[in-house]
């Protein structure tokens, strides 16, 4: 893993560089389409993959030395490889968990300046590399004095000023889609309030309490515990939870009954939380999953959660079901819960006809429905896009959604990458049953 000085965290920095990256990579494709004037079409496939392979090298490497929003921006692109050339897609990868981290010398200092001392003098031992590096800190391996194997998550500098310069950024270049109202401002603060809060290491290592004690009832579920005496705002120390990256668990050839095992319990865990919890875990990008070969997931990484203020179990039930089809009133029901109480019905029924299309793929009607869904197909995640996509066009995004969104695509792409086969109506019902059974009971 590469290793590099602090993101620069000024607007005028960041700006610089991302414009740079800008005429750069233009450049680049200027020149790629002149050298195609003069070759064969083989030629052209190996230049055209060269090209790809080149160009999202370099903006793997800026993304990741930038942090930040613009760095999750590339880790959500690698999750889409129905957009993406595969090329594209395995470079962006590595920002999932092999971005370029910290130099040594700046993790101490981060680390002493917010508990007081060096890391060596608090743990056993320390190591000085990060094992995974993210948008906003990296994580390093450490065993406490007591003997116990630690993950140490240690914040960039900067990088809440990175954010709220990024955010200004966006907003300026996005002014046009604002007043023409395909980028409310409501979306942004929304996307922008949660990327802040991921900032705050105390509001996450309570993100981690709440979901040890929630999940609980999930026993393939592992969620890490936290170390209160090693936590402060920009330092998170939690237990280390065993597993492997979805890449490297891939790599071992683990058999077809333990990937759709997998894909049935991530689909179980999702609809636990949006239905009996009322809380999700919204970052669903594969670095935050770690996989055994028994089945088990280890879930980690809680700096982005989502408090639903939308009645998913309803919602949920009203897809499985189709209400919107009972008549007028089940479909303004829908409407209401979809776009929020200000969307007009004639309007928000635009996107009936891609909802159905989704659910269809999602939750087959019988007898379809009697069997499973096969994730490994990229028809679901295409579809999903092309669903977003309709509610951007006819100015129907409601910022309660942000999140949601970016955790059903993120779980979506990660199923699609075990190809598991999943009886996703037989998982909804059991969950919702058990929700019904509750009451919701688990406080939210």
């Amino acid at each position: 893993m590469g290793l590099v000085k602090a993101p620069d965290a000024s607007a005028s920095g960041r700006g610089l560089r991302l414009g740079k990256l800008g005429l750069t990579l233009t450049g680049s494709y200027l020149g790629y389409q002149f050298q195609n004037l003069f070759l064969g079409e083989e030629a052209k496939t190996r230049k055209r993959r060269e090209f790809n392979h080149q160009t999202s090298r370099h903006i793997s490497r800026e993304l990741g030395e930038l942090k930040g929003p613009v760095m999750k921006l590339g880790q959500i692109l690698s999750m889409q490889s129905q957009l993406l050339p595969a090329e594209a897609i395995q470079e962006l990868a590595s920002l999932q968990m092999q971005a370029p981290g910290m130099h040594p010398t700046l993790a101490r200092a981060q680390f002493k300046a917010s508990l007081g001392k060096d890391p060596e003098a608090v743990f056993r031992h320390f190591s000085p590399e990060p094992f995974a590096a993210a948008s906003l800190g990296q994580v390093h391996l450490a065993t406490t004095k007591r003997g116990e194997k630690v993950a140490v998550k240690i914040q960039y500098p900067g990088i809440a000023k990175a954010i709220d310069n990024d955010f200004k950024l966006l907003r300026s270049v996005t002014l046009p889609g604002r007043i023409a109202g395909y980028a409310p401002k409501d979306l942004l603060d929304e996307i922008q309030r949660g990327f802040a809060e991921e900032t705050d290491y105390l509001k996450e290592a309570a993100n981690i309490r709440y979901f040890r004690q929630a999940l609980e009832r999930l026993d393939f579920v592992k969620v890490p515990s936290v170390l209160e005496d090693l936590t402060t705002e920009r330092v998170l120390t939690m237990s280390f939870i065993e597993g492997r990256s979805v890449g490297e668990f891939l790599a071992s050839k683990p058999s077809k009954a333990v990937l759709d095992r997998i894909g049935s319990r991530l689909v179980e865990l999702y609809h636990y939380q949006i239905q009996c919890l009322g809380v999700l875990h919204a970052d669903h990008q594969p670095g935050n999953y770690l996989f055994r070969s028994d089945g088990s997931i280890g879930l980690v990484d809680y700096g982005c959660v989502k408090r639903l203020a939308i009645d998913f179990a309803d919602l949920s039930a009203c897809c499985v079901n189709r209400t919107w089809r009972e008549g007028a009133g089940a479909a303004a029901h829908v409407c209401r819960l979809i776009f929020g109480p200000n969307v007009s019905i004639r309007r928000a029924q635009k996107m009936f006809g891609d909802l159905e299309a989704l659910v269809e793929l999602l939750f087959p009607e019988p007898p379809a429905g009697r069997f499973p869904v096969d994730f490994g197909k990229a028809e679901l995640l295409n579809r999903m896009v092309k669903c977003y996509g309709a509610a951007l066009k006819h100015k129907l995004t409601n910022p309660e959604f942000a999140f949601v969104t970016r955790a059903e695509l993120g779980l979506v792409s990660l199923l699609h990458q075990l190809s598991s086969v999943v009886n996703t109506r037989e998982i909804w019902r059991r969950v919702h049953d058990l929700a019904i059974k509750d009451h919701c009971a688990v406080s939210r």
